[in-house]
């Protein structure tokens, strides 16, 4: 496809805005899956192209929180593995099955998240009671949302917030900087599977990578800066608008 000016510079900007709300609360889909359709791509490339930019971003959340002593590594290395495995193996099913149900679904997990960070008294920046083992969290949360975010996609960063707060007792910064290096994980693997069927449109996605890794790097430090008083609002607002998003798509 021919790139004009005009839509290079959209999807640079578009990166740059989807980057900074990713590395804050995720979500960053609502603005860069739009945008990739918008410019002509068919719908699985879309999937390919935005897992592409995508992983330029949150790579740049994942390193600015790991430089700043958010994620001990060696711990997270479990999950970060089992997430890989699962968002392959959802890859390589979204190519073959239908997603409707996820899509009727989703929105009202989406709004119920929207309400639990809106007023659970444990989205803080304080760490609590850890209810299972690291092992056991890569095996279950890891595994699952890693398989949701390569079949599906939309919501998978409050899915692993959600998943960081209530099983391990994360704080809500801790909790989303392990979001990211697990958002990175099965980013990357989807991407390997949808370019082994060549389903990225490498030109498009490194534009939108670029802005990407400006917005994550913004992002991600105001994430660090403010903690809980930036993303549980970002939060609550990304998951609300996800929600309502998916419902427009549902019955238009």
């Amino acid at each position: 496809m021919e790139l004009s000016i005009e839509l290079i510079l959209i999807l640079f900007i578009t990166g740059i805005a989807a980057g900074f709300i990713d590395s804050i609360a995720g979500g960053g889909g609502l603005l860069t899956i739009p945008v990739l359709l918008w410019s002509g791509l068919p719908p699985l490339t879309v999937l390919g192209t935005n897992k592409l930019q995508g992983t330029a971003g949150t790579l740049t959340s994942s390193l600015n929180f790991y430089r700043n002593g958010h994620i001990p590594l060696k711990s997270a290395l479990t999950a970060v593995a089992l997430t890989f495995i699962g968002s392959g193996v959802g890859t390589l099913v979204v190519q073959q099955l239908d997603n409707q149900l996820l899509a009727t679904l989703l929105p009202l997990l989406l709004l119920a998240f929207a309400l639990y960070f809106l007023i659970s008294p444990r989205i803080t920046d304080k760490d609590a009671q850890q209810r299972i083992t690291i092992t056991l969290f890569a095996f279950t949360a890891g595994f699952s949302i890693g398989f949701y975010d390569g079949f599906f996609g939309p919501g998978t960063g409050s899915f692993f917030v959600i998943a960081y707060v209530t099983l391990l007792g994360y704080g809500i910064t801790r909790a989303t900087a392990h979001t990211k290096l697990m958002n990175f994980s099965s980013n990357i693997a989807s991407l390997i599977f949808f370019q082994l069927a060549g389903l990225v449109a490498w030109q498009v996605g490194l534009i939108m990578a670029a802005g990407q890794v400006i917005g994550s790097y913004s992002g991600s430090h105001l994430s660090m800066k403010h903690g809980v008083k930036l993303i549980k609002p970002m939060l609550v607002v990304v998951s609300v608008l996800m929600s309502l998003k998916l419902l427009f798509d549902s019955f238009s």
